[in-house]
């Protein structure tokens, strides 16, 4: 058995020669490298072969990388814009909603202001009227039709007073409270004016039929001589309605009369006009004479 030295020994010397191979080759890599720098700065051209060599066979495969990376960009340029495109759209999209909604506020706003005109031409009249009011509500689940009005007493609104809107008349005032009243519609089937044919002398009472129609009752009876589209205005016979404000329009022929159409709807009317009573002074002195002789 060998002595355990002797072992020793040839192991180290094995380290000693690998050591001794690695600083060779580590001393000759220098050498070569400070050769080749001392090469490259004394006379550049003569590696000028070698690195084209090496250009020309790195060229494909930089080539395909360039290749890679634009078509990685166009592809997701192309997901951006796609992106871009759709949030634009939706944009656009949300800008024409809201350009619908202007333009119909627009004609809201248009509408109202015909209304309000119309209502500055009722105002400028020959009758002064006694207060511009805006109908708030009505029944319309009963079978009476009545109107409630955002003007009373203090506004100078008494019983009996018409009410009347650019379109025609709508009814008149059945209670006037302090700040509101109570407006008995044209359609209500207690409702009865005094009217005649725009054209003509033709006389009659419009009805209300409590459907949203009235009947038009001619006062003397025999051949009937209303036609479709036959305007009625009031005729001023009572006292209460001045003349000429229009009524209805005969949509049906009758016997005795027609059906005919409201003109001012007041479910389409928002500003109405309270006129006085038009012959107030005559109504009241003819009720007073009334009250005496029944008083007698």
């Amino acid at each position: 058995m060998a002595p355990p030295t002797a072992r020793r020994s040839g192991s180290n010397k094995r380290a000693q020669l690998g050591l001794f191979a690695g600083y060779v080759v580590a001393g000759t890599g220098a050498l070569i490298g400070a050769v080749l720098l001392i090469i490259s700065f004394v006379s550049p051209q003569t590696f000028q072969g070698l690195r084209s060599m090496a250009t020309d066979l790195a060229a494909p495969a930089g080539q395909a990388g360039a290749v890679g990376r634009t078509q990685g960009r166009g592809f997701f340029e192309a997901i951006a814009g796609y992106y871009d495109a759709g949030s634009k759209n939706a944009e656009l999209e949300r800008e024409i909603e809201i350009a619908r909604v202007r333009l119909v506020e627009a004609e809201a706003l248009r509408q109202e202001n015909e209304r309000l005109k119309g209502v500055l031409n009722l105002t400028s009249g020959a009758t002064e009227p006694v207060a511009v009011a805006r109908l708030i509500g009505s029944t319309s689940s009963s079978t009476r039709r009545i109107a409630y009005l955002s003007a009373g007493s203090d506004d100078g609104v008494t019983n009996g007073m018409p009410v009347t809107s650019p379109m025609g008349l709508v009814g008149r005032v059945l209670e006037a409270g302090s700040n509101s009243s109570r407006v008995l519609l044209l359609t209500d089937s207690e409702s009865m004016v005094p009217v005649r044919r725009a054209t003509d002398d033709v006389v009659a009472f419009a009805e209300g039929r409590a459907d949203g129609s009235l009947r038009i009752r001619l006062i003397n009876l025999g051949i009937n001589p209303l036609e479709e589209g036959d305007i009625f205005v009031t005729s001023g016979a009572g006292g209460m309605f001045r003349p000429g404000v229009a009524v209805a329009m005969i949509t049906e022929i009758t016997p005795d009369g027609g059906i005919a159409q409201l003109l001012s709807n007041p479910a389409a009317t928002d500003v109405v006009i309270v006129e006085p009573v038009w012959q107030g002074e005559t109504l009241e002195s003819v009720a007073q004479t009334e009250a005496g002789e029944v008083a007698d």
